[in-house]
């Protein structure tokens, strides 16, 4: 810990676990070592950071005119996975906010994550510690797999309990409006604001950029593609007989399918996401010509997951 802590003064990169995902950390206040994010990711430099922070008393360091609403939610699901995007504080860098005049800030819920950053005592910028666009990670062993030497130290706090990254929600315009749904579902916001929470419709002319909103993210090299439940066997059976090398994530296996090719999913959505990025990651591993998800359940509970899915899913 008191390396991490040495490291990040530095202005040097520490990979953290959260109950999300692994993030790559870096004071969120020193511009240099901001860059040094972007250049280990090969991330867009337009596309902004989220800022975490040890509790929600650090708020008004990063955001002005903050309102009523984003107090009760952090009263409500602080520390957790949701990330509130408000205007931004004047001398936040460029960086953090993708040069847009709103900041992401949340508190991680995780207890070596919250003991860096009181140990710390600023704001830690720590997007997902992978390639841009690649399967987020969610073990240390799947940062060092990716990033190797371009992160100083990685922090092994196990695998992530929630395993997909948080709900973003917009509270800088007024209206809440969830940017990118988490496993804090926008019901469970409405309840709490007793207003209702929409969820984005990409008006690109007024709606904040945040991670994880592009067409294409979260995705395995192998292409990928999603299949109902009824198509699975069939599908399997024909690219099988073309000759393709397959991989599978599905409830059950189709049947004849070998073992070391396909991941079980669960059936219930927070099992499900706690072992996504996981299971594709094995899979995308196996040199398969392609990867075929079986599509899970469309009822809200499952909104974030087929989010991630259609994503990774979608050919860039």
């Amino acid at each position: 810990m008191e390396r991490a802590v040495s490291l990040l003064r530095a202005g040097e990169l520490v990979a953290i676990p959260t109950e999300t995902v692994y993030g790559l950390g870096a004071d969120a206040s020193n511009p240099v070592a901001l860059a040094k994010i972007f250049a280990a990711k090969g991330r867009p430099a337009d596309h902004p950071l989220i800022v975490h922070i040890a509790d929600a008393s650090q708020l008004d360091e990063w955001a002005i005119d903050i309102p009523q609403a984003a107090r009760k939610l952090t009263q409500a699901f602080w520390p957790g996975p949701l990330t509130l995007i408000l205007k931004r504080r004047p001398g936040v860098p460029d960086l953090v906010t993708g040069g847009q005049e709103t900041v992401g800030v949340r508190v991680p819920d995780h207890p070596l994550a919250l003991q860096l950053l009181k140990a710390f005592g600023g704001g830690i910028a720590a997007p997902s510690a992978n390639r841009f666009g690649h399967i987020s990670p969610t073990t240390a062993q799947h940062v060092r797999d990716e990033l190797g030497d371009a992160v100083e130290l990685v922090l092994d706090g196990g695998p992530c309990a929630v395993g997909i990254e948080s709900t973003i929600v917009d509270l800088s315009r007024g209206t809440p409006v969830v940017l990118r749904p988490g496993m804090i579902s926008a019901a469970e916001i409405s309840r709490v604001l007793e207003a209702q929470a929409t969820l984005d419709q990409a008006d690109s002319t007024s709606t904040p950029r945040v991670s994880g909103s592009l067409e294409s993210h979260y995705a395995p090299s192998t292409p990928m593609r999603l299949v109902l439940a009824r198509d699975l066997d069939d599908e399997v059976s024909r690219l099988l007989a073309a000759g393709q090398r397959v991989a599978l994530l599905s409830a059950t296996s189709s049947p004849g399918f070998p073992p070391r090719q396909w991941r079980q999913a669960a059936v219930d959505a927070r099992p499900y996401a706690h072992d996504l990025y996981a299971h594709l990651r094995y899979l995308d591993s196996l040199g398969a010509d392609i990867i075929l998800v079986e599509l899970p359940p469309l009822d809200a509970p499952w909104t974030a997951i087929h989010d991630r899915l259609s994503r990774a899913a979608h050919q860039a």
